[in-house]
């Protein structure tokens, strides 16, 4: 079953709306340039109203790994995903200070950024259109078989991802502009997104 990530959720009410749908992950985003952001302290509230059996991913831009270790360390997020040029050394220096699956997000212009990927010693990657949020879909074409799990973002919404996950049959999914009217999460949205993720992942079974 296609896993699901609804990112960028910073409002009391995304995180019912989360609750009710019951997401693999959801996203708090710490890049402070983003309008998605949140801080440590409106990230607690909110990982303090989420149900346990959905894992918060925190979302950071070149951040540094101790301030990222934390937040795994005080329980505000379970996930990380890295948004920035982190490289192997920061992966390693990450792990030695905090326990927890790191996802590691590329741009995808070229076939030779998704084999760049595919070698990442992230545990998942992220094939997104470049700067995550941006609402843009990538050359899907430009995907080779990729024999480890990834996640696929960009400009995913509830009218393609039935078909991306038909074509793409990626281990997850990540969205967040698809899923807002005027910079905020759109319930409805939220809700049509999950049904027809859900729906495409059982027709494939």
């Amino acid at each position: 079953m296609t896993k699901l990530k609804l990112c960028g959720l910073a409002r009391i009410c995304d995180i019912e709306a989360a609750n009710r749908l019951n997401p693999e992950y959801i996203g708090f985003v710490f890049a402070k340039k983003s309008r998605r952001y949140v801080d440590p302290a409106q990230a607690r509230k909110l990982r303090a109203r989420l149900n346990k059996g959905i894992s918060p991913v925190g979302v950071f831009v070149n951040e540094s790994p101790e301030a990222i270790a934390d937040l795994v360390r005080s329980g505000i997020i379970d996930v990380v995903q890295l948004h920035g040029s982190e490289d192997e050394d920061f992966l390693r220096k990450l792990r030695e200070l905090a326990s927890c699956p790191i996802i590691k997000a590329f741009s995808v212009k070229t076939p030779q950024d998704v084999r760049i990927a595919c070698e990442s010693p992230a545990d998942l990657i992220l094939l997104d259109s470049g700067g995550g949020g941006t609402g843009t879909v990538f050359d899907w074409d430009l995907l080779e078989p990729i024999r480890r799990p990834w996640f696929l973002a960009g400009g995913l919404s509830p009218e393609n991802a039935a078909d991306a996950i038909r074509r793409l049959a990626p281990y997850g999914v990540d969205v967040s502009s698809g899923i807002e009217t005027d910079g905020v999460k759109d319930i409805q949205k939220m809700n049509d997104f999950v049904r027809a993720v859900r729906g495409a992942a059982e027709r494939k079974l």
